[in-house]
Formats: structure tokens, C-alpha cells, sequence
């Protein structure tokens, strides 16, 4: 189901008063950021609810019990800063954005800061942090097969893998399986019937390079 607007929103998810506010906030420094820096493509901001609010938020309905979050190549904030406007309040969640690149870092900490967010950013690379998470998620970072890579050290200490990806996703995990063993399952984005999420666990490489 696509969505165009706050009251759209709201209305699909049940978000609270203050959850609105604080995506709003988060939307106004994001469309002020983008001016100066590559963050979205600035063709996406007139569709910012459903092309980057409602399609980061559908992940938690796939994993309710999840408190802990991982967003590697966290960027403009999608999906890691949208799941902790909306973890916010609640008992032990907590969120780690994770970016190698310092201005996106900056971007992400201010928003934290001004939001007061449950979140931590990391300036660093994502296969080099040891977290324990419930969920390690990722959206338009890498290929499947880099991307999971990137997830190693988080899927080998338990996590749940949930990425968003496009409509070559399962292109995508056919390649991934020349070099990984995993379990995957595949299900259709609720904000684009062309986009598609997987869910990822058991990974281990196919062989040693």
C-alpha cells in the first residue's frame, strides 16, 4: 500500500502524535541537508513518505520483538533513523548508525542529538564493529553479495537479517549463493510492489578466498 502524506501515515501505523513531529523534524533537515550534500536523490523528496518513511518503517511489522538495530551504510537516515523515531520510548531499543563516511556521520549525529533518539552513530566501517543485535539492516548499499559480507560479524553473533533492496534482489541472491550459504526468505515491499525485502540467517561463506 502506497502512501502520500502524514495523515497516510499515521493512519497506517498507528504512530503517535509525537512520532509525526519528530518524522517531520527529521524530513525538514533532511530536505535542507540535501541541497549541499548527496543524501537522496532530490526527485524522491516529493514522495519522501512512502519512498523513504513508510518503506524504512514496514521492517519493524516484520519483526515486532526486535529492540536492537544495526543500520549499515546507515546514509540519509533510511532505515535507521525512521526505526528509532519510532523505537523511541521503548524499553532497551536502540539503534547504531553506521556510516563510513564523516559528513553523512555528522548529518546522522545531529539529527540523533536534536531528536533525542535511542541511537548511537559509528564513523567507521560496518564489517569492523563487534555489535550484538537482534536485527542488522541495510537499504541501496551494496550488492547482495558484498552486502552480506558486510553483515557477517552481526549475522554470526545472532542477528536477524532484513535488507531492502529492488527488483533485482533476486538476481541478486542467486549471485550471493556462488560465495555464501545462508537461508533466505523473500517477501514483497508494502510501500513498492517492485521492491522487495530479505530476510537473511545462517550465513557462512561457500569457501575460503
Amino acid at each position: 500500500m502506497t502512501i502520500s502524506s502524514a495523515a497516510d501515515f499515521e493512519a497506517l501505523t498507528g504512530a503517535t502524535d509525537g512520532q509525526i513531529a519528530d518524522l517531520q523534524a527529521f524530513i525538514g533537515r533532511l530536505t535542507e541537508a540535501n541541497a549541499v550534500m548527496n543524501l537522496v536523490g532530490p526527485d524522491t523528496l516529493p514522495d519522501v513518505w512512502n519512498r523513504h518513511i513508510w518503506d524504512s518503517a514496514q521492517l519493524l511489522g516484520l519483526v515486532p520483538a526486535a529492540r536492537t538495530w544495526a543500520d549499515l551504510g546507515a546514509g540519509a537516515g533510511f532505515p535507521g533513523v525512521v526505526l528509532a523515531i519510532l523505537l523511541k520510548g521503548r524499553p532497551d531499543a536502540h539503534v547504531w548508525l553506521i556510516d563510513s563516511l564523516g559528513k553523512r556521520c555528522r548529518f546522522l549525529q545531529e539529527a540523533v542529538d536534536v531528536l533525542a533518539l535511542p541511537a548511537t552513530v559509528i564513523n567507521g566501517r560496518a564489517e569492523e564493529q563487534a555489535l550484538k543485535v537482534d536485527v542488522v539492516t541495510a537499504r541501496a548499499v551494496a550488492p547482495m553479495e558484498k552486502l552480506l559480507g558486510y553483515a557477517q560479524p552481526y549475522l554470526q553473533r545472532g542477528a536477524q537479517g532484513l535488507f531492502l533492496k529492488g527488483e533485482k534482489a533476486e538476481a541478486e541472491l542467486i549471485e550471493a549463493r556462488k560465495v555464501w550459504h545462508f537461508e533466505s526468505d523473500l517477501s514483497v515491499s508494502r510501500s513498492n510492489p517492485r521492491g522487495r525485502i530479505v530476510s537473511v540467517r545462517s550465513l557462512r561463506r561457500v569457501h575460503s578466498r
